[in-house]
């Protein structure tokens, strides 16, 4: 039986109403206010997942014998 590394990616979404003079500045400051954590995102925000399996690879450590995985 193999090892893998499975890295689980969770997106949350939510969207919310910003004042600005352009999309730009309507994104950014989006992101300032999510920085400053004015926005909470939770469970109830989940949106989808995403998985992915990489195969774990040993390598032979020739100085001393002793394998490591990578």
């Amino acid at each position: 039986m193999k090892t893998y590394d499975v890295t689980i990616t969770e997106t949350l979404q939510k969207t919310v109403r910003i004042h600005a003079d352009s999309l730009e500045e309507a994104e950014q400051k989006a992101e300032d206010n999510w920085n400053a954590s004015q926005y909470n995102l939770d469970s109830n925000h989940f949106v989808g997942a995403c998985f992915l399996a990489k195969e774990r690879v040993r390598e032979k450590n020739w100085g001393d014998g002793r394998e490591k995985a990578r």
